[in-house]
């Protein structure tokens, strides 16, 4: 192995065990910035002498054995009192004993508890949806930061500051490690889905940016969900979300063209769907349906996505099922943006007019005022309809709302084919 396969070798490890060694010595020492600052110790360790040494047989219990012994060293030379010193290095001495005795039982003994309690201090509630996003990405997501100000189009600077200042509201404000029960749980895990999905989402439709999709963060979600539906697999929507994000992230080579340009759901070629993504989506949309009780809301998205999956092309899929699973989806968890995909369907399965009519009850409202979609939704239906003078202008206006440039040159084509076909059908 030359030393390029090493240190891939070497970031595909920090990848899948940055995780679990934060999660372990944040067990232990209580704090998730100085669990962050060993587990980099002891990677560094690992990048200076695995390409000389070679890799070790146990990777995770070599990381761990290290990131211990750091543990100890970086609280002897805090610049303490020396009772408090003593005190403070007799309590981690104890929890690093009662850990295990042996460094890869340490790592694996817990590893499931440890991620899940990272999970929720990631996303824990006194941090703002940016914070939890860059935190998630950064702990469990393994991402540097330049990566994620890469894949946010932020300044690295920015999220560093974003990183720094969570660790540190999390300090502040003395946040337990540690899972929380009851009713608590049902609603901290709902914020952590929520993360997760914005993640995914971010990659799957970017924002900003000259490109249409960050296939990366699309990824980074994904393994997220997965571990997540390990961790707690007895909840529905966990598996309802990674139904959703297996499915959709299925479309991901069929969403693109040759130059990068974005390809509506109806024109992509669904031979270049993976079909293993697929299988994957529909095994755990059963497995959230299995464990029973009312689809929540990530699973019925799952159950409209696995519509379109089944269909073998544009035509046959079922839009009155979809339609149907939207106003479920309507009853469950009111929004905007739902009624907006209501109207798509709606129009879809009994007609533009009928779409139309719902898209119009949404222009009065407030957060949907500078969404570019509800333009882009009245124009693809008033073009349907064949008003195509107003279906221009509406695109127009979406393009100028948006701000990925590849949505951009798609609604200003659209924009000008409406515009050429109103000028042809006005010939006389």
């Amino acid at each position: 192995m030359n030393q390029a396969e090493v240190h891939r070798a070497i970031d595909a490890i920090v990848r899948i065990e940055s995780p679990k060694l934060i999660g372990a010595l944040a067990r232990m020492v209580r704090d998730v910035g100085i669990a962050e600052e060993l587990a980099q110790d002891a990677l560094l360790a690992a990048l200076e002498q695995w390409p000389q040494s070679g890799m070790p047989e146990n990777p995770g219990a070599w990381l761990m054995a290290v990131a211990k012994n750091r543990a100890l060293d970086l609280l002897r030379r805090r610049k303490l009192h020396d009772h408090k010193e003593e005190e403070l290095t007799r309590e981690v001495e104890g929890r690093l004993a009662e850990a295990a005795p042996d460094a890869e039982a340490a790592l694996d003994d817990h590893v499931g508890d440890d991620l899940l309690r990272l999970v929720f201090i990631a996303c824990h509630p006194v941090l703002s949806t940016e914070a939890q996003v860059a935190l998630t990405l950064r702990l469990l997501g393994g991402l540097t930061t330049a990566e994620i100000a890469r894949a946010f189009l932020v300044p690295e600077a920015t999220i560093a500051q974003r990183i720094v200042r969570a660790k540190r509201t999390l300090a502040e404000a003395q946040v337990p490690f540690e899972v929380p029960r009851g009713a608590e749980l049902a609603a901290r895990l709902s914020s952590v889905l929520a993360v997760v999905y914005l993640i995914f989402n971010e990659g799957y439709s970017a924002t900003a940016g000259e490109d249409w999709m960050r296939p990366a963060l699309c990824e980074d979600a994904l393994r997220l969900g997965r571990i997540l539906a390990e961790l707690v697999p007895a909840e529905s929507e966990v598996h309802g979300l990674v139904a959703l994000m297996e499915i959709q992230a299925s479309r991901s080579r069929a969403r693109t063209g040759p130059s990068g340009e974005p390809v509506l759901l109806l024109d992509q070629d669904r031979g270049r769907w993976d079909r293993l993504l697929i299988r994957r989506g529909l095994a755990a949309l059963d497995r959230a349906t299995a464990l029973g009780g009312a689809l929540g809301s990530y699973a019925l998205q799952a159950a409209i996505a696995a519509c379109h999956a089944r269909a073998q092309t544009a035509e046959e899929t079922d839009w009155a099922r979809i339609a149907a699973l939207y106003d479920a989806l309507a009853r469950l968890a009111p929004s905007p943006i739902v009624e907006l995909n209501r109207a798509v369907a709606v129009g879809m399965a009994f007609g533009p007019a009928a779409g139309l009519e719902l898209a119009d009850q949404l222009t009065a409202e407030p957060s949907l005022r500078d969404y570019h979609l509800l333009p882009g939704v009245r124009g693809d239906l008033l073009a349907r309809l064949g008003r195509l003078g107003e279906a221009a202008g509406e695109f127009a206006r979406a393009a100028s709302l948006t701000r990925n440039a590849r949505e951009r040159e798609l609604l200003l084509k659209r924009a000008a084919d409406c515009t050429r076909g109103a000028s042809w059908s006005s010939t006389p």
